[in-house]
């Protein structure tokens, strides 16, 4: 039987939903609690609050809505339409975190937490989740789903690199301040949104899974004792949780470290191409490697990298030469 292919157009279409994710969510993850602290003067006590309490509700979302997506079927299949659905809302969402009223502690408060659990955990995991299960909805090669995630992981980078290197040079060339952070981030809003609907358009879904449906079928906490006896899913859910939280304080502390440490916040936009750039050379070029070498090798040797990195970081924090290579080492590991 000849094996099927997926043209390049399908996979730029299919990685551009993730260049838009991470446009609105490299702001998210690196520059907001900069805004919430510096523009908007709330503590940064109050802005880890709110996050903290977000990640506990952002987890129960991700199971109910990997059981939303089990569950949908409509003309254009189960997990594609989301992105349809939710490009809009989750635009409106990012515009929402930066227009942040000049009004009391609690008020504000409750402000940040309804807008910021309105833009992750619903609107982005309702994007994010069923994007991710979107590949293996497309075509059944496992082949072709690896060009797809190289793809993806490739041209992901550009959606941060673009919301970390452009944002703090033109919030300073539109005023330098909470207005002109509302225009950038209207503007990432709606490349977001049309990069989500060109992934929409640009693929579709065609493979079924009659599993799938026998599954729909099992309780939900059936399922979920099922993965607490898979040792290979805690291995990875360990892996991933340890990953996230690398790269969630490594991605919120960088722009206090240029401004306090290395002396101007806009070293931070220097930094971020150190280390997306070689993330995605390295992704580019690392399909030969994985044949090679295979996966679990690669990891390996990519955490031992990210790990020397932040050896070399730590000898000198202060030396921009000694931040810029640790960053470079730092994508690398990553990729």
């Amino acid at each position: 039987m000849e094996k099927k292919k997926l043209s390049v157009s399908t996979g730029l279409c299919y990685a551009g939903g993730d260049v838009g994710c991470n446009i609105v969510f490299g702001m998210i993850g690196t520059l907001l609690t900069l805004f919430y602290t510096d523009y908007v003067g709330i503590s940064a006590a109050t802005v880890g609050l709110v996050m903290l309490l977000s990640r506990c509700f952002d987890g129960f979302s991700d199971l109910v809505m990997g059981v939303i997506v089990e569950r949908t079927n409509s003309k254009w299949g189960k997990s594609r339409p989301w992105l349809l659905w939710m490009s809009i809302p989750f635009a409106l969402s990012a515009v929402l975190l930066f227009t942040v009223p000049r009004t009391t502690g609690m008020l504000q408060f409750l402000y940040l937490f309804v807008t910021y659990n309105f833009c992750t955990t619903i609107c982005y995991t309702a994007i994010n989740l069923p994007y991710g299960s979107l590949s293996s909805m497309m075509i059944r090669e496992s082949a072709e789903r690896d060009k797809l995630s190289v793809l993806r992981m490739g041209l992901s980078p550009i959606g941060k690199i673009v919301a970390a290197t452009c944002t703090l040079p033109l919030v300073k060339l539109l005023g330098n301040d909470q207005a002109a952070w509302i225009k950038v981030t209207l503007v990432y809003a709606v490349v977001a949104m049309i990069l989500l609907l060109w992934c929409f358009f640009g693929t579709k879904e065609r493979v079924n899974f009659q599993a799938a449906s026998k599954a729909e079928s099992l309780p939900l906490s059936q399922r979920i004792k099922a993965l607490g006896k898979n040792k290979y899913f805690l291995i990875m859910m360990g892996a991933t949780l340890t990953l996230a939280i690398y790269q969630t304080l490594n991605g919120t502390v960088a722009t206090y470290y240029s401004q306090y440490v290395l002396g101007h916040n806009e070293f931070y936009s220097v930094l971020n191409l150190a280390e997306n750039i070689p993330q995605i050379i390295v992704i580019m070029i690392i399909a030969p490697f994985i044949k090679r070498f295979g996966k679990r090798n690669l990891a390996l040797a990519g955490a031992i990298i990210a790990a020397a990195a932040q050896v070399l970081l730590m000898v000198q924090p202060d030396n921009f030469g000694c931040v810029l290579a640790a960053a470079a080492l730092r994508g690398i590991g990553k990729a």
